[in-house]
């Protein structure tokens, strides 16, 4: 390939990428954002239902351990031990039904005597209203309960100042069932 595509192909990447990945905006427009339309704005509250693939072995693999205590293999929790994901998000329990983002964070085993994680997830929307936008989740993943619950801790893009409650519950050992209600603005 002549060096002026490959050039012409990075430009054109490095151009794209805000545009997919995210609302690109430069300080001074999110300081007008607080300053003049904030007041504005009514919070609004949005229901959000979705799936999350998690592969821990096998080709499409998307979890991978990460860091481990002296202690991990022999406690009875696996305390210590964690591992970063990055996880297709899709409309359907189906892995290959249509994707509208990434899951992606760090769990890490971290209760001595129930098994439990401290999960802090970010969901990045590509396709849709969101795209664009980002959901961050924080909290504790106590994964012997059938349904659980973290806290959506913060936004970008259309979820800009959001809070909220994330429920969940494994769907099969690999698909994890979303339920979100954030408020926004």
């Amino acid at each position: 390939m002549k060096k002026e595509h490959v050039m012409l192909m990075l430009c054109t990447i490095v151009i794209a990428i805000p545009l997919v990945q995210s609302v690109s905006e430069g300080p001074k427009a999110v300081q007008t954002w607080f300053k003049q339309e904030l007041p504005l704005k009514k919070q609004k509250v949005t229901n959000l239902h979705f799936y999350f693939h998690d592969a821990l072995a096998g080709q499409g693999r998307t979890a991978y351990p990460v860091f481990q205590s002296n202690i991990s293999f022999t406690s009875i929790t696996g305390f210590g031990l964690g591992f970063m994901f990055d996880n297709p998000m899709t409309v359907g329990p189906d892995p290959l039904s249509r994707r509208i983002g990434r899951g992606q964070g760090i769990a890490g085993a971290a209760a001595l005597e129930k098994p439990g994680f401290l999960m802090n997830l970010n969901f990045i929307f590509t396709q849709g209203r969101f795209n664009g936008s980002t959901l961050q989740i924080l909290g504790t993943n106590p994964i012997q309960n059938q349904f659980r619950e973290m806290s959506v801790v913060g936004g970008t893009g259309v979820f800009r100042l959001a809070r909220g409650i994330a429920t969940y519950r494994n769907e099969t050992s690999s698909t994890i069932e979303y339920d979100i209600v954030v408020l926004h603005y």
